[in-house]
């Protein structure tokens, strides 16, 4: 048992230093993140068999998911430097926490991962133009409707000629967001299609910008927005005609209590027509106004958070992506066949999976049972997952490549293993692996851009609001595209240092 102490320590530290510092960093993460504090507030353990509306004013909070690239429905703007969350569904949001006497908490994602969020109970309803089809229903259930619109094409200008009418698009190349009902209705009712679905509607404009798809298809509302702030696309009325009960709330499947509260809010909002009367004019003439001053430059304050969360992802995975690798990778290497078999599985299941998938279902999956469970610190841990399974195999084929012969000299001299190890194996190894070592670092420093999907606020998920506000693609792209590479050839330079330093010392 003598030659397992040292693995089982190692584990015993590993587990000491993951769980304490991302305890302490959700508590922290949960005052200044907006998505943290979103995931933190969602204690519930079961929507149906509770009142769940009493359970809100006890939390004191109303957690809403919306996709917010959905203009005048709901999009960002900055204020003050800070990310806030307009549009005309963004005040029904407002207006129903306020009708609840509870605050209101934003969780902003991409639109095909909101109802997963909803059964998962990462948010206690869903309002992001989502119209109330058979299907959904089958899942969740909704409010009375509160808007119902038109769907309409938009395309380039260029374009007026040649697409008038839906017949037009025939075996052409469509744009449509994943998981919304345009995506269904292009298939439909558009022969030959070939169809483009991207998460994000600012995505799928871009698209269309860059000639990728010959139109996209999306809501009166949000085609009319783009058009108008943006005199190269053009939109007009697809005429395709949709069988939807209009647009509502989504609630977790048997929440009636929280749907009851809902239908009283949707009720007098409809009585007086706010959104018609008061909520559309507003976003409309905001967006206006705000255009004049809307430039990418102004949104610096949107880069800077989200290199700082990229930095803190990364660097917190890669600490403990080392010590995860560096643990399985003497597991494999041990000649107990039950830690062998443990670390094998592990790396091969890892390894198998992509890393996408990995932290949809520990933020998703995981985060179901542990509700608490921020959407960074879920990152964190599956990015520290992953790359520990890659970096395990970089150790173990450090230390193999070395010669046998330089274990049995050390052990010649008198070395115990242990000294063996600590003196003679382990710093060859690691000049060995150092470059690929520095390669995977750097991957993982990409490979953060990731969990935008879950939104957490780093770098890609500010660029997507950059879009989303300033209505411009490529501009907002090519600056991350900058500022991804002047951090990676800073992490370059940095581990060319040190590698430059143990040549010395060899």
């Amino acid at each position: 048992m003598k030659h397992l102490k040292p693995l089982l320590m190692l584990f015993i530290l590993c587990a000491s230093l993951i769980l304490a510092p991302l305890n302490a960093f959700a508590a922290a993460s949960s005052s200044s993140s907006s998505t943290s504090s979103a995931s933190s507030s969602t204690t519930n353990t079961t929507a149906g068999g509770k009142d769940s509306v009493q359970r809100i004013k006890e939390k004191g909070t109303l957690v809403v998911g919306t996709s917010a690239d959905y203009p005048p429905y709901e999009f960002t703007t900055k204020k003050n430097g800070k990310t806030e969350y307009v549009g005309f569904e963004m005040d029904v949001a407002r207006q129903f926490a306020k009708d609840l006497g509870v605050k209101l908490v934003i969780k902003n994602m991409d639109f095909d991962s909101l109802l997963v969020a909803l059964e998962s109970h990462k948010v206690d309803t869903v309002i992001a133009g989502m119209n109330i089809t058979p299907e959904r229903k089958k899942s969740v259930d909704f409010s009375k409707p509160y808007y119902t619109g038109h769907k309409y094409f938009l395309i380039n200008k260029a374009d007026k000629n040649k697409y008038k009418s839906v017949k037009d698009f025939a075996g052409q190349k469509v744009g449509a967001q994943n998981g919304a009902m345009e995506y269904n209705l292009v298939k439909e009712n558009i022969p030959n299609v070939q169809e483009k679905g991207l998460a994000k509607i600012s995505s799928l404009v871009l698209a269309l910008q860059s000639h990728k798809v010959n139109g996209v298809l999306m809501d009166e509302a949000t085609a009319k927005a783009y058009a108008n702030n943006n005199s190269n696309l053009i939109t007009f009325n697809s005429h395709i005609k949709i069988q939807s009960g209009g647009i509502a709330m989504a609630f977790p499947k048997g929440d009636t209590s929280l749907e009851a509260a809902a239908n009283q809010t949707v009720a007098k909002i409809n009585k007086e027509d706010l959104i018609n009367k008061k909520w559309i004019p507003q976003a409309s003439q905001y967006m206006k106004s705000y255009k004049k001053h809307n430039t990418v430059a102004s949104y610096w304050t949107f880069f800077a958070k989200g290199v700082e969360y990229t930095l803190i992802i990364t660097v917190i995975s890669v600490v403990f992506g080392f010590l995860l690798g560096t643990l399985f990778a003497l597991m494999r290497l041990s000649q107990n066949k039950l830690l062998h078999g443990i670390a094998v599985c592990y790396i091969e299941f890892i390894r198998g999976t992509p890393m996408l998938v990995q932290i949809m279902f520990v933020y998703f999956g995981i985060g179901a049972v542990i509700q608490s469970l921020p959407a960074l610190v879920a990152g964190i841990i599956a990015v520290s997952v992953n790359s520990g399974a890659y970096v395990a195999e970089v150790i173990r084929s450090g230390i193999q490549s070395l010669p046998i012969g330089q274990t049995e000299a050390a052990r010649s001299l008198g070395m115990t293993k242990k000294q063996t190890f600590h003196f003679v194996i382990l710093p060859q190894a690691m000049r060995n692996i150092w470059p690929a070592l520095g390669n995977e670092f750097i991957t993982l420093l990409k490979d953060s851009s990731l969990v935008s999907t879950i939104g957490v606020g780093e770098l890609m998920y500010q660029t997507q609001l950059v879009q989303a506000d300033t209505y411009k693609g490529v501009l907002p792209l090519f600056i991350t595209m900058m500022i991804y590479f002047v951090l990676t050839f800073t992490l370059t330079r940095i581990l060319n240092y040190f590698e430059g330093r143990m040549k010395h010392a060899h």
